[in-house]
């Protein structure tokens, strides 16, 4: 998350899906200390007991593809005859919007794991977002499992970091790299041009000077030495 880089992908195997390519990824990375963060279709037991093995926590989205679970974390974190939980709030404004999220944990959970017996949970949590935008304002709850019970403001900060990467890295693959226009399909192509844009992206993302990636990427066609300042970063001895 500190970095924006990334450190590893793997391909899905024909008629499979990113579930059975992630415990394999996991295993290909250091994660001991780490807080690994996915989105609600990896919350799945397989995937948390690999992590809670590598020695990583985590901070799983719950939607209804675990119905039960879902189900009993959403009515308890809304029951208002509870104790309040801690929590921590923020509010943003930007280009017209305002946006209020609400943070809260709760680690009281010995009743949902007799229930439930997930790999490593030792909290729950929510994330209440409200944004007001051109005299509309809406609102979203968003429901998880942690496997350390973080701070309130700690679990929000884990939180929104998680969808930095759709804009700091899909979004940057798609638009400016273009990957979704790619039409290279056969063998070991698509696999291999994916790694390249990828290592592209995160030499551009080392390299210090202002701007965006879009003009990094056309000054590293223009500039001969430019890209060699890029292509420095990963010489032998710059990743010692």
């Amino acid at each position: 998350m500190g970095q924006r880089l990334l450190l590893g992908q793997l391909v899905v195997e024909e008629k499979s899906n990113e579930i059975t390519a992630v415990p394999k990824l996991l295993e290909m990375l250091s994660l001991k200390g780490c807080i690994v963060t996915t989105d609600a279709l990896n919350c799945q037991r397989a995937i948390a007991a690999k992590m809670v093995e590598r020695g990583a926590d985590y901070v799983l989205a719950l939607k209804a593809n675990q119905p039960s679970l879902h189900d009993d974390v959403r009515r308890f974190l809304s029951d208002k005859q509870r104790a309040p939980d801690a929590l921590h709030r923020t509010i943003d404004a930007d280009h017209g919007r305002i946006e209020t999220r609400t943070s809260t944990v709760c680690a009281d959970i010995e009743w949902l794991q007799k229930l439930h017996a997930w790999p490593g949970l030792a909290a729950i949590a929510q994330v209440v977002r409200i944004r007001e935008t051109g005299g509309k304002t809406t609102s979203e709850t968003a429901y998880y499992l942690l496997s350390a019970p973080l701070t309130a403001e700690r679990f929000g900060e884990v939180a929104r970091a998680h969808w930095g990467v759709e804009n700091g890295l899909h979004w940057v693959l798609d638009v400016t790299m273009n990957e979704d226009q790619s039409r290279n399909r056969k063998d070991h192509g698509p696999e291999n041009i994916a790694m390249l844009r990828r290592l592209a992206l995160n030499l551009a993302k080392l390299e210090g000077s202002k701007g965006s990636m879009k003009g990094k990427l056309k000054r590293a066609g223009w500039n001969d030495a430019f890209m060699a300042r890029l292509l420095t970063a990963f010489s032998p001895s710059q990743m010692r």
